[in-house]
């Protein structure tokens, strides 16, 4: 699996922005997606994943109630809708998948196999 993500740049506090990670390879559909961020000095954390049917979401405790995680497996496809961004949301931001057939959504980078480029995101206060 090859992840692309985009989506990023520059956006005032409380703005909005949509990320979007579009995958190739066979087996897109089975896998558990998530996106991870990553601010300088800090250690690469988990935003939100979900599942490969999309009937499972997980989101990390900062970002709860303003983000939102989906996919199109048609389009092979997941997007990050971030709501009401703060100074603090500002991090290189990832796409990444778990192997293909795993169900389970866990938060560690550890458990995914696959991996995009990211795409910067920046919140102006």
């Amino acid at each position: 699996v090859q992840l692309q993500a985009s989506g990023g740049g520059l956006v005032q506090a409380g703005g909005s922005l949509r990320l979007s990670c579009t995958a190739s390879g066979r087996t897109f559909s089975r896998n558990v997606m998530g996106w991870f961020r990553q601010a300088p000095g800090k250690e690469r954390e988990i935003v939100a994943a979900i599942t490969w049917s999309g009937g499972s979401t997980y989101y990390g405790e900062s970002v709860k109630g303003r983000f939102t995680i989906s996919r199109d497996n048609a389009q092979n496809t997941v997007y990050l809708q971030m709501n009401s961004l703060k100074p603090e949301d500002t991090a290189v931001y990832y796409c990444a998948a778990r192997p293909p057939g795993t169900v389970t959504i866990l938060s560690s980078p550890a458990m995914y196999s696959y991996w995009g480029q990211g795409t910067q995101v920046t919140v102006s206060s």
